[in-house]
């Protein structure tokens, strides 16, 4: 992400309400996966969108931010049999995620009735439940309903759902701050515009 897009983004989110909604729910995840008796970070797409990008940053900012439980397990619906060891992790470890876990289940369509089962399963177990969602509503019985925190994109800002994962992540990786929300999305585009550290990804 260029700093010119970063500067027109703080322009354009000034005053909207979804810097605080970013930073919230960023903060939840943090908190997650920094309370005593965390366990891993698990992330998940639907069938037809893998959250790549997603677990590229987190990686980056377990790394920068000391919190090495941000960075997470990619889970996939059809991994190849011949995929590197952190890449054939299959929806089997849903089943397994129990309480300390943290099950943030990344959605820009309908998650599917499969997947919300197994996520179902992991809220049962005593996984915590975060949701990165484009639905228009938290439907009973949908992701919306199964999330312990939601952040519905496109109804709250209206922001292209990748550029909503990058705040999410950088926000993230920030500890708790007295300071404004101009100061902290200035420290974030910072970030966001630093040379990438190298990445498995």
């Amino acid at each position: 992400m260029d700093a010119v897009r970063v500067s027109a983004l703080r322009q354009h989110l000034a005053g909207t309400g979804w810097l605080e909604a970013v930073g919230g729910f960023a903060g939840s995840l943090r908190r997650s996966v920094s309370r005593r008796g965390a366990g891993e970070l698990l992330l998940v797409g639907t069938a037809a969108y893998e959250p790549w990008h997603l677990a590229a940053h987190l990686e980056d900012e377990a790394a920068w931010s000391a919190v090495p439980r941000l960075a997470p397990t990619l889970l996939r619906h059809a991994p190849p049999a011949d995929a590197a060891a952190h890449l054939a992790h299959g929806l089997r470890r849903l089943a397994a995620a129990g309480r300390g876990a943290t099950v943030l289940v990344v959605a820009p369509d309908a998650a599917g009735a499969p997947l919300l089962e197994r996520v179902q399963d992991a809220r049962r177990h005593g996984a915590t439940v975060l949701a990165l969602d484009g639905a228009a509503t938290g439907e009973p019985g949908g992701l919306g309903g199964l999330a312990h925190e939601r952040l519905a994109v496109g109804t709250a800002a209206e922001e292209p759902f990748d550029l909503a994962q990058h705040l999410v992540s950088a926000a993230a990786g920030q500890p708790p701050a007295r300071r404004g929300g101009l100061d902290r999305l200035a420290e974030l585009a910072g970030r966001l515009t630093a040379p990438p550290a190298i990445s498995r990804w």
